[in-house]
Formats: C-alpha cells, sequence, structure tokens
C-alpha cells in the first residue's frame, strides 16, 4: 500500500552565530535540506537562497515536504557558506548540520537546536531554528511589482533597489516571507513578476496587514531602509495593468527630519492574481496516469552473459543489477498506472531472426504489442530474451527516448494533466550517441516525460552525470537550452547495500516535482476535479 500523505508542511529556516569562514566579510551561507531512504543514503530534496555577509541569516525560501504520519522521515539541515557559482556543495565551506525527524519538528513547531560539525563537536555556538506551518491552502499569489523616483543611497552610481514582503504572526512579530532580485543602479525599477503562495504572504487572510520594505543592497550586507508602507491583500487584488494599485514609500527617519518631506519613492502593483496551484497528489487523485517504459542495455560491454563476472550474469537466485533496479524503481511506480502494462525494450543487441544490431527492441520480440504484465513481466520477458540476442554494440539512447517523446507528444493532444511518461534506462555507461541523446532530451523536455537513468557496474558516469542538468542547464548540440530538467542519473553501486526501496526513493525523488512543473506550466487541469 502506498503510504498515506496526510499533509503538507512548510519549514522556515533561521541560524544565529555561525561560524564565520571569509576573510574581510561574513560569511555566505545557505542551507540544504537532506532526507533519509531507510538505509543510510541521503538525498537532496532542495535548498534555500544563499544570503551573502550573514551570521545571523534567515532565509527567505521555504522547504515545502510531504507529511506523513506512519513513517520516520529522516531529515538533516546542512549549512554551508558559498562562496563560488558550482552547484556541487563539496567545494564549499561547512557550517554545521542538525539531524531530526519532521515528526520532532511538527510537534514542537519551532525547534532551536545548536548545529554540529561532522565529527559530532559544536560548530561554535551556531544555532538553527527550523518553523513549521501545515499547509492548508494552495493558493497562490502571483504579483507584478515596479517603482519609481526612489530615493538615491548611493554616492557612485544610483540606489540597487530590492523589496522585502512581511507577514505579522500571532504574537505580533513580523517574518519575512519573500525578497524581489536586486536591480542595479536603477531609481525606477521593474521586478521579475513572482509568485508566493497565499499562505505565506498573508496566512490566507485577505486583510492581514503586509509590510513591504525596500532597500537599497550593499554588498558588505549593511543594506540601507529606502522606505516601507503597509497594504493587505484585498487592496492589492485591486491592481490591473490599466490601473495599477500605488503606494508612497516613507522612511520614518527621514519624514521626522525633514520638513517638507513627501516619500522616498512609488511602488506600483501593476497586477495581482490569485491562481490555485495542484500539488502532485491533485494530479494523481484527478486522474492522471504516470506511463512507465523501460529500456535495458544488451550491449558488448556488459560482459558475456554466461560468464559470473558480466553484469548481465543471473545468480543461482536469478537476479543481477539490471533486474534489482527494475524491481526497485517498478515496485513504486506501478502504482500509479491503472493497468500495469509497461512497455519493455533492449537496446545495442543483434537479435534474431536475422541478428541485425537493432537500439529499441521489445524484450518480448513483438512490435506490434511490447508490453509486459506488471512488472513480474518485465522480468520474465528480459529473463527469456537473454538467452537469445547477442550482446553488441554501439550504446545509442537517442532512438529509445525519441519513441517514449512520440507517445508523450500524442499525449499532449488531450489537454488535460492525463498522462505522463517516465522512462527508466539502465546502462553499464558509456553513451556513444551523446549529441543525438542531448536533442532528444532537449526536445523531451517540453513533453510530460521524465527520464530515469540508473548505471549499473563500475564505469566511468561523467557522461551521464553531464546529461542530469542539476549542475546547469542541459543544452542540445545546437545549443538550444532544456527547458526543465527531466534527467535523474542515479549510479547503483551507491545503494548495493542498501535496502530495496532506496534506491526508487532516491530516484523518483525529482519525478512529483517534475509532474508539477509540466503540468503547470502548461496549465493543464487533472482530467476529473478531485474530490
Amino acid at each position: 500500500m502506498a503510504a498515506q500523505c496526510v499533509t503538507k508542511v512548510e519549514l522556515t529556516i533561521a541560524c544565529t552565530n555561525l561560524l564565520d569562514k571569509d576573510v574581510g566579510s561574513k560569511s555566505d551561507p545557505l542551507c540544504v535540506l537532506l532526507q533519509n531512504t531507510s538505509g543510510q543514503q541521503w538525498y537532496e530534496v532542495d535548498r534555500t537562497e544563499r544570503v551573502k555577509n550573514s551570521l545571523n541569516p534567515k532565509f527567505a525560501k521555504k522547504f515545502l515536504i510531504d507529511y506523513y504520519f506512519e513513517l520516520v522521515q529522516k531529515l538533516k539541515f546542512g549549512i554551508y557558506d558559498i562562496d563560488n557559482k558550482t552547484f556541487d556543495l563539496s567545494d564549499d565551506d561547512f557550517l554545521g548540520e542538525f539531524e531530526c525527524t519532521l515528526g520532532q519538528i511538527v510537534s514542537s513547531r519551532t525547534l532551536t537546536k545548536p548545529l554540529v560539525l561532522k565529527n559530532g563537536r559544536p560548530a561554535g555556538r551556531g544555532s538553527i531554528t527550523i518553523t513549521a506551518e501545515e499547509v492548508k491552502d494552495n493558493r497562490v499569489v502571483v504579483l507584478e511589482v515596479e517603482a519609481r523616483k526612489l530615493d538615491n543611497k548611493d554616492f557612485f552610481g544610483k540606489s540597487d533597489p530590492y523589496l522585502e514582503f512581511h507577514k505579522q504572526t500571532g504574537d505580533g512579530n513580523w517574518v519575512m516571507v519573500h525578497r524581489t532580485e536586486v536591480i542595479k543602479n536603477n531609481l525606477n525599477p521593474v521586478w521579475r513578476p513572482f509568485k508566493i503562495s497565499l499562505n505565506s504572504l498573508c496566512y490566507s487572510d485577505m486583510d492581514k496587514s503586509i509590510k513591504v520594505e525596500c532597500y537599497d543592497y550593499d554588498s558588505d550586507g549593511s543594506h540601507d531602509l529606502i522606505g516601507s508602507f503597509h497594504t493587505t491583500m484585498s487592496k492589492l487584488k485591486e491592481a490591473s495593468r490599466s490601473s495599477p494599485v500605488e503606494f508612497e514609500c516613507i522612511n520614518e527617519k527621514k519624514r521626522q527630519k525633514k520638513k517638507n518631506y513627501k516619500n522616498s519613492g512609488i511602488v506600483s502593483v501593476k497586477h495581482c492574481e490569485i491562481i490555485v496551484e495542484c500539488t502532485f497528489l491533485d494530479y494523481i487523485m484527478g486522474g492522471c496516469q504516470l506511463n512507465f517504459t523501460v529500456g535495458i542495455d544488451f550491449t558488448g560491454s556488459n560482459g558475456d552473459p554466461r560468464s559470473p563476472d558480466s553484469l548481465h550474469y543471473l545468480s543461482p537466485n536469478g537476479v543481477n543489477e539490471y533486474l534489482t533496479a527494475i524491481w526497485s524503481v517498478g515496485m513504486v511506480i506501478q502504482d500509479y498506472d491503472t493497468d500495469k502494462m509497461f512497455p519493455a525494450f533492449g537496446f545495442g543487441a543483434q537479435i534474431p531472426p536475422s541478428f541485425q544490431v537493432s537500439h529499441e527492441f521489445p524484450l518480448n520480440f513483438n512490435p506490434s504489442n511490447p508490453f509486459c504484465n506488471g512488472i513480474q513481466g518485465i522480468v520474465e520477458a528480459y529473463r527469456a530474451c537473454l538467452p537469445q540476442v547477442k550482446l553488441y554494440g554501439p550504446t545509442n539512447f537517442s532512438p529509445i527516448i525519441n519513441h517514449v517523446a512520440r507517445f508523450a507528444a500524442a499525449a499532449t493532444q488531450q489537454q488535460t494533466a492525463s498522462q505522463y511518461f517516465v522512462l527508466l534506462i539502465i546502462t553499464d555507461g558509456v553513451i556513444t550517441d551523446l549529441d543525438q541523446t542531448r536533442t532528444a532530451i532537449v526536445n523531451a523536455s517540453k513533453l510530460p516525460m521524465s527520464i530515469i537513468i540508473v548505471g549499473v557496474g563500475g564505469a566511468d558516469f561523467d557522461a551521464m552525470e553531464f546529461l542530469d542538468g542539476d549542475n546547469g542547464v542541459l543544452r542540445s548540440s545546437s545549443g538550444e537550452p532544456a527547458v526543465r530538467d527531466i534527467v535523474q542519473f542515479v549510479p547503483f553501486r551507491k545503494f548495493q547495500n542498501c535496502p530495496q526501496e532506496a534506491l526508487a526513493q532516491c530516484v523518483l525523488a525529482e519525478v512529483p516535482q517534475q509532474v508539477v512543473n509540466y503540468f503547470s506550466t502548461y496549465k493543464l487541469q487533472p482530467p476529473k476535479n478531485p474530490a
């Protein structure tokens, strides 16, 4: 049975007294959230923004987590001082971490604990405060804001303005809920449109006070207040492009000093719209099917299947890394597919009867009906196919990606969030048609599909890491960028000594967000409204 998702929980993170790792200025921290599978394997769920020059950061970005009452959900919060542009954290200074369960956080509501180093010793006087809120509302506010005639705070050039939005808690404190980007050297800035949940902005209360502050950004962390104002969602909602809602930005200190003080500029809200955003479960409960396809690498580099050192060798109990990966991922995903009929393909082998090389052949050798009945059906088709094919090459991924993409493209005709495709490719690594594969992935990024690549064996998987867009945007050979990151790569060996479900939890971690991103980008609703 699938674990029942009880509710969504939003976690807000703040730290105090962090270690200072920067010479001449203060640390530039960010917080990364890791979740533990049932083994010892941690995987990254999300990370906050980086706050410059601060040992007491309050992070604006919230972590959104599904809270499962019946699971022990282990979490680890890692704080890093970021001094470069790379996504990888191993080259950044580690400022401390804290490990707990989600249950501990929600039962305390606010948890403040000391940060520790990797050896378990205290990270100086550093501490972390985690505040949990249940999210009961999936309405989201879309805002477009600009300003004009802001005060100039800089001797050289003009102010570098940004806005901060704050909401008031029950005990009267103000909590920052959103920070815009900084617009350099401009007293009439136009900020990028942004989205924020209605609950984050004002506890979904249309008349609750919202405080907006406008600051001049300084790289040393000493940002100057230009001015501020208060408003409510009821007021913001009146904004339209033809008649924006405008506010005078007031700087109290300046107002008291200057006799004829008017304001420190005008902030203009030209668009404010409330939309409802569907969650992954809204799509699933609303009738969206996840279609699961498997592609298996039958190239010569795997080794002769009859030899015990081959990756395709079936051990006496009938398993190998390929089958373990199919079971692990398939067992989770099959719950989301009603007919449980899964197409399964091989590539890179010479196949009977003529022993031509094929880069896309059905494991059951039936092109008109490549479907296997359940995960067990895929396993049986694989075992039956193995002695009949000759392992060959090269290792071409693009034919099978393009094959699934044709079905995903056909599904887009339905104009609803009815189908999403997940392709699992299991490979021993060295990819031959890298350029064609990059182009295939970039094209697929516009379609309702995700690609999971599991690398078996001990090969060099650098090319696979490159296809997984975590380190930056993947581009096709002609330079076209992927519109979203749809590839998740995991080396199987990392999970060798973990429970079976650990691999699936890691490779499937990004799929729900990929599903939501695709359907919300194209404004597709679930086929039926969940009750």
